[in-house]
């Protein structure tokens, strides 16, 4: 069914089109929360990190100079998120990026933005 939009003008273009494809607002308030967590610059330092490797939270914390106890709390807000997984060895839990296709899209814009190109992916190229 199309919804009508009561728009008070008609500027010449097609914005019911647009507004057929527009998303419901709860879909926006999902990435609004996930860009919410990129907001913080720790958790984007993170995120980057593990876009290009999986690693522990001491070594995450060394990397970044920061408290295993901080590091920690950053990793469960990504992780509640969606953004990051992980898995246990023995004693050991490991982080690395989740793969969706959200978190794929962002390890690309992160690259993008900081005008990196992958680290993992060079190495592949180099093998």
């Amino acid at each position: 069914m199309m919804k009508h939009y009561n728009l008070p003008h008609n500027h010449g273009q097609n914005i019911n089109h647009v507004l057929e494809k527009m998303p419901e607002v709860d879909d926006f308030a999902i990435v609004a929360r996930i860009f919410n967590q990129l907001g913080d610059g720790t958790r984007l330092r993170i995120l980057w990190l593990l876009c290009h490797s999986t690693e522990c939270v001491s070594n995450i914390g060394a990397a970044i100079d920061m408290s295993t106890a901080a590091v920690s709390h950053h990793l469960q807000v990504l992780k509640k998120h969606g953004l990051i997984v992980s898995r246990r060895e023995r004693k050991e839990i490991y982080y690395t990026l989740a793969d969706t296709k959200i978190t794929n899209l962002l390890h690309k814009a992160i690259d993008d933005l900081f005008e990196v190109s992958c680290p993992t992916h060079d190495d592949k190229k180099d093998a």
